[in-house]
């Protein structure tokens, strides 16, 4: 029996990402002209590199794609790109390595790519269908200049309202509900505003401990560089703490206010709980607390039958820059704005989850009987994110109370 060598290697994997027509046409092509060239590729390119065990196909198949685009080599981009996208490589992935070409090759070079993959995608009949841009779709992302630099995402068009998200997530938690109220599905369409805290996702994390006024004055920045005031606040958790603190501060910023699974004050047993939260993340990261902040913020029952977004946050925590995490957590364990709360004068809906551990429903209780006129709901099947567990009746809520003050 005959010993596989290196060029049999080589055409083992040239088949395997172009495919056996491609590599039987190449094949059958050679001449005495080309031959030396077709066994010098097959062993040295196809054995000794796309043998290499440091890669799996498919990242080196992005890694080409981005290679060609870069090099103008479309007829090399266009083998490739077919070949992967007839081999099952997920089109995200092939879009995101052409975006990413966008910047470091032109947008000349990525405007090509896209058109390419396109017409290879129409000729395999998987084009998606067309999806006019929208205001309800359309998201631009931007940073503001003023420091600390904080990740801002827009989207739609419409009434100003800003979505504020809860301790260790980021702007991400809102996805859903933004592109829901951006098309309109509060009863008009919004402009929204989401931005992740200092400390977060992809803003800045300056050194701490941080305090709750600042994480108010960050908001303040935002929305007068936005210069879309005074808007709607819907903050979660961490983000109602800094929607109360707006409120009160700059009120001339806030129309109205959603304060959702949160508190204005912590009891003082509490105080020992987060400095040991604060020194477990400073000594060993985020992976030593992210479970338990995990089951805090979804119920039992969430997380048995949604086991995809419960590990999407379990993510998002473990991807926390410890650093900034334990200095927001400090801002958070000394939020104090009970005894103020009487100053806030915009309409406020106030929810909790009667599942809740962490702002059980008699902390909105006290919130709502503070602010002159507002309205308390408890959703009976949400621990504390309740725009993620029960995002239904989250919605129905918030749209009942925006429409009611229309």
């Amino acid at each position: 029996m005959d010993r596989e060598d290196d060029f049999d290697r080589g055409v083992k994997n040239r088949r395997a990402v172009l495919g056996d027509a491609w590599v039987d046409k190449s094949l059958d092509n050679a001449n005495a002209f080309n031959a030396d060239f077709q066994a010098l590729i097959t062993r040295y390119a196809w054995n000794d590199i796309w043998g290499r065990p440091g890669l799996d196909h498919t990242t080196r198949r992005l890694l080409v794609l981005g290679m060609t685009m870069g090099l103008a080599r479309w007829e090399e981009f266009e083998l490739h790109c077919g070949a992967a996208i007839r081999a099952g490589v997920p089109l995200a992935k092939i879009q995101e390595t052409l975006m990413q070409g966008a910047i470091y090759c032109g947008v000349p070079a990525a405007n090509t790519a896209f058109k390419l993959t396109q017409d290879i995608l129409r000729h395999e009949g998987l084009l998606p269908p067309p999806e006019r841009l929208s205001a309800g779709v359309r998201v631009a992302t931007h940073h503001t200049f003023s420091a600390p630099q904080l990740r801002v995402t827009l989207q739609g068009d419409g009434a100003p309202i800003v979505l504020s998200h809860a301790l260790g997530l980021d702007s991400a938690m809102w996805d859903d509900y933004a592109a829901h109220l951006a098309a309109g599905g509060a009863g008009v369409p919004h402009q929204v505003l989401r931005y992740d805290h200092r400390g977060h996702g992809g803003s800045g994390s300056p050194a701490g401990p941080y305090a709750m006024d600042d994480l108010v004055d960050d908001a303040a920045r935002v929305i007068r560089e936005w210069g879309r005031g005074p808007v709607t606040w819907v903050g979660l958790s961490m983000g109602a703490m800094v929607g109360q603190g707006l409120a009160i501060h700059h009120p001339e910023l806030v129309g109205r206010l959603v304060l959702a699974n949160t508190t204005s004050q912590y009891p003082e047993a509490a105080a020992a709980n987060w400095a040991q939260r604060i020194a477990t993340v400073n000594e060993r990261g985020m992976a030593a607390v992210a479970e338990m902040v995990v089951e805090r913020y979804l119920h039992a029952d969430f997380r048995a039958a949604e086991p995809a977004a419960t590990d999407a946050i379990r993510q998002r925590l473990l991807r926390d820059d410890a650093a900034g995490y334990a200095a927001s957590c400090h801002a958070v364990a000394g939020v104090d704005w009970l005894d103020r709360l009487a100053q806030v004068r915009c309409p406020t809906l106030v929810i909790a989850g009667a599942r809740d551990a962490g702002a059980p429903p008699a902390m909105g209780e006290a919130i709502a009987a503070r602010i002159p006129g507002a309205t308390l709901h408890v959703i009976e099947d949400a621990s504390h994110l309740s725009v993620l567990e029960t995002p239904d009746e989250f919605r129905r809520v918030v749209a009942a109370f925006l429409q009611k003050q229309s």
